[in-house]
C-alpha cells in the first residue's frame, strides 16, 4: 500500500536507504527522491511527527567544565513550538529572514525549528563574524530579524539596516529578550503553508578564494537532500552521533542537525574553549558515541594523540570539509580497526560522492556517486565528460539536493550552472571501477617544469612526516621552472623551525614523491585560514607572488640548500 502523507513519503525513503546500507549498487539503482507534495515543511511534517511523545534524547550537550544538558525529542518540540509563537509575537512571519548567530547551544536547535515552523528563511552566520563583517550579511542577506547572545550583541551597533534584534542571556536596551519565550503557552505549530520550492536556508559560504558566496536552499534542498548524508555516515534509529562543526556553516546543518535527526539519532555536542584531543576521545568514550565525524584537522590531531584507549562504541567514523589523506585513514585502521570513510560535498550541495558503510575503500579516493546524484567529469577545455576532469553535477537529472542558485550575483550563478552542469569547481580523476579520486581546487592545481601538480598529493605525503601538523603547497614562482613546489608547514608539538627540521622533511618528501614533483622549498608558517577552518591557499599564493615582484626573499628552507640532498 503507497504512502499517503508528506511523511510516510519521506519515511519510505529514508527507510530504503536504511535497509541498503551496505549494499550500495542497490541504492544507486533502487533510491529515487521522494516525491513530496505542496504544502511542506520538514520541522512539521517531519520533525514534530517523529518527536511528539518521543521521549528519547534529541540532543545532548556537554560543557568543557563537564556540565551537561540533555532534551528528548518531544521537549525539542514543544520548546520550537513555545520560540516559534514568541517569534511570531516579534513580527517574524512567512519568507522573512532571520540570521542566526549562535553557538552549539539549545537555542540554536530550537530557533532552527521554530523559524521553519514559520515558514521563515534561515540565515546562519558564525560567532566568529565581526562588526566589519556583519554589514555585508546583514545587507546581502536580507535580515529582517537578528538572533545574538548577549555577548555578541555590540558588534550590531553600527550595522545599518531595518532588523528587529533578540539577545539571547542579558539584553542590552533595544534587544528583546530571547527567555521571555519559554513563559509562552504555545499550542502545537500550525503548518506555514510552505511549498517545497521556497526558500529555507541562506548560507554564505567560507571565501577560500574569493567575496563569499550566498547559497539559497528550499525547503527540500537540505531537508530532503540530506537523506543521501544520513546514508553516508551511516545513521541509524538510536544512535550517538558527534560531529566536529562550528555553527554558521554548512556542515553544522548536514551533520549536527538534519542528518542526525532525519535517522531518529541523538546529537552529541561537546564543546570547548580549547581543541583537546584527550578530552575529546574521553567523552567519545562515556557518552558512547556510536558515529562521528570530523573534518581532516581534527583527524590530523587525533591520530597524533594517544589513541591506546580503543574507540569505545564508534561504530562509523567519517570525514568531509577537505580531502582526507590516507595517512590519516591508516593510522585510524591501525589502532581502531575502523575505516575512516571520506566523502565530498559542497556547501552548494549535499553529499554527493561518498565512501559509504560496506564498501571497499580505496585510499584516496573520496569514493563513488551518492544514490540520485548525478556526478560526472567534465573536461575544462572540450566540455566533454571524461574521466579526469572537474566534478560537477548533471543538470538534465538535477538532483532535490542542488542549491536554487547564488542569490544576488547573476555572473557567477551563470558560471557555476553553465552548459548543463553544475561547477564545483574541483578537478577528479576516476578509475575503472568508478571511485573518483581528488586532485585540486581549479584554482588551486599548477605547473611546475610543465608538469602538473596537484597540492593534496604533496600535502599527503608531508604530514605523514612527524613533524608535519598540517602543510600547504603552493607555487612558488621560479625562473627556470616558471614555479616549483613550496611547502607551507605548521609544525606539530616538540619539533623547532629550524635547519635540522626542514631537513628532514625535505628528505622525508624527496623520499616518497617522483623528481617533478619534488618540493623544492619549505617555510614554517602559521597557516591562514577562513573562519570555517578551511586553508586560504589564495593569501599563500599571494605572498610567493608579491616577494617574486618586489625581489624580495622569504624565510624559507630550499632544496639547494642542503648538500645532503644533492644525487
Amino acid at each position: 500500500m503507497g504512502a499517503t502523507s508528506n511523511t510516510e513519503i519521506y519515511l519510505q525513503a529514508r527507510d530504503l536507504l536504511l535497509d541498503l546500507g551496505g549494499r550500495h549498487a542497490e541504492a544507486v539503482e533502487q533510491f529515487a527522491w521522494p516525491q513530496l507534495q505542496a504544502p511542506f515543511n520538514w520541522a512539521v511534517d517531519w520533525f514534530d511527527a517523529i518527536a511528539r511523545g518521543n521521549d528519547r534524547t534529541a540532543l545532548w550537550v556537554v560543557e568543557e567544565d563537564g556540565s551537561e544538558a540533555r532534551y528528548t525529542f518531544d521537549e525539542m518540540a514543544r520548546r520550537s513550538d513555545q520560540v516559534a509563537a514568541f517569534l511570531a509575537a516579534q513580527g517574524v512571519s512567512r519568507g522573512d529572514r532571520v540570521m542566526l548567530m549562535l553557538n552549539n547551544q539549545v537555542e540554536l536547535w530550537e530557533s532552527m525549528l521554530a523559524v521553519m515552523k514559520l515558514g521563515a528563511v534561515i540565515l546562519p552566520a558564525t560567532t566568529a563574524l565581526g562588526p566589519a563583517d556583519l554589514p555585508d550579511r546583514i545587507d546581502r542577506g536580507g535580515a529582517r530579524y537578528v538572533i545574538a547572545n548577549a555577548a555578541d550583541t555590540a558588534k550590531f551597533d553600527d550595522v545599518p539596516g531595518e532588523y528587529t534584534t533578540i539577545c539571547v542571556g542579558d539584553a542590552p536596551p533595544g534587544w528583546a529578550a530571547y527567555r521571555d519565550a519559554y513563559a509562552v503557552s504555545a499550542p502545537p505549530a500550525a503548518h506555514p503553508g510552505t511549498a517545497p520550492e521556497d526558500p529555507l536556508l541562506l548560507y554564505f559560504t567560507s571565501g577560500t578564494t574569493s567575496r563569499p558566496k550566498l547559497v539559497e536552499h528550499t525547503q527540500v534542498s537540505y531537508p530532503v537532500g540530506h537523506l543521501t548524508t544520513a546514508y553516508w555516515i551511516g545513521l541509524r534509529p538510536g544512535d550517538v552521533h558527534l560531529n566536529i562543526s562550528s555553527p554558521g556553516w554548512a556542515k553544522h546543518a548536514w551533520s549536527c542537525f538534519f542528518a542526525p535527526w532525519i535517522a531518529q539519532a541523538t546529537i552529541f555536542v561537546h564543546n570547548y574553549g580549547r581543541f583537546d584531543p584527550a578530552a575529546l576521545l574521553a567523552q567519545i568514550r562515556r557518552a558512547e558515541v556510536t558515529t562521528f565525524c570530523a573534518p581532516p584537522t581534527v583527524w590530523r590531531m587525533l591520530i597524533k594523540a594517544d589513541l591506546s584507549g580503543g574507540p569505545g562504541r564508534l561504530r562509523e567514523v567519517v570525514s568531509a570539509g577537505e580531502p582526507l589523506n590516507p595517512e590519516v585513514i591508516e593510522q585510524v585502521q591501525h589502532h581502531w580497526g575502523l575505516t575512516l570513510r571520506d566523502g565530498f560535498g559542497q556547501t552548494e550541495t549535499t553529499l554527493s560522492v561518498g565512501n559509504v558503510p560496506g564498501m571497499p575503500v580505496k585510499p584516496g579516493s573520496m569514493g563513488l556517486p551518492a544514490p540520485g546524484v548525478p556526478v560526472v567529469l567534465v573536461d575544462p577545455i572540450t566540455g566533454e565528460q571524461a574521466e579526469e576532469g572537474e566534478i560537477c553535477i548533471d543538470l538534465s537529472r538535477r538532483p532535490v539536493s542542488l542549491m536554487t542558485g547564488y542569490q544576488g550575483d547573476e555572473r557567477r550563478h551563470a558560471e557555476a550552472m553553465a552548459d548543463g552542469y553544475y561547477h564545483t569547481g574541483d578537478v577528479a580523476t576516476r578509475d575503472a571501477d568508478g571511485y573518483i579520486f581528488y586532485v585540486g581546487r581549479t584554482d588551486d592545481v599548477f605547473k611546475a617544469s610543465d608538469y602538473k601538480i596537484s597540492p593534496f598529493e604533496l600535502e599527503s605525503v608531508l604530514i605523514e612526516h612527524p613533524a608535519v601538523a598540517e602543510a600547504a603547497v603552493v607555487p612558488s614562482p621560479d625562473d627556470l621552472r616558471l614555479a616549483v613546489p613550496k611547502a607551507y608547514v605548521a609544525l606539530a608539538a616538540g619539533w623547532e623551525p629550524d635547519r635540522e627540521t626542514a631537513l628532514a622533511i625535505l628528505r622525508h618528501a624527496r623520499d616518497k614523491l617522483p623528481p617533478y614533483q619534488r618540493v623544492r622549498r619549505l617555510e614554517f608558517f602559521e597557516l591562514p585560514k577562513t573562519v570555517s577552518g578551511k586553508i586560504r591557499r589564495v593569501e599563500l599564493r599571494g605572498r610567493e607572488e608579491e616577494a617574486a615582484s618586489a625581489k624580495s626573499s622569504l624565510p624559507e628552507w630550499r632544496d639547494d640548500q642542503f648538500p645532503e640532498l644533492r644525487s
